[in-house]
């Protein structure tokens, strides 16, 4: 059987898999993911979106 990369990932920045993480201070969490050398590719919506080091896409979020 046949695997696929999954598609409409940007060829820059292929995606393997995309972790959303909860946390309780989002504006804490970016200082922290920041400070490790986090990307930020953007705070349009109610979430952040960065890549790490390495180019893979994660997202920060308000836990529910």
């Amino acid at each position: 059987r046949g695997r696929a990369p999954p598609r409409g990932a940007p060829p820059a920045r292929p995606q393997q898999f995309h972790l959303d993480i909860g946390v309780p201070d989002l504006d804490q969490a970016a200082r922290l993911a920041e400070s490790s050398g986090a990307t930020l590719l953007d705070d349009t919506h109610p979430w952040r979106i960065y890549a790490d080091p390495a180019g893979h896409p994660f997202c920060l979020l308000h836990e529910k």
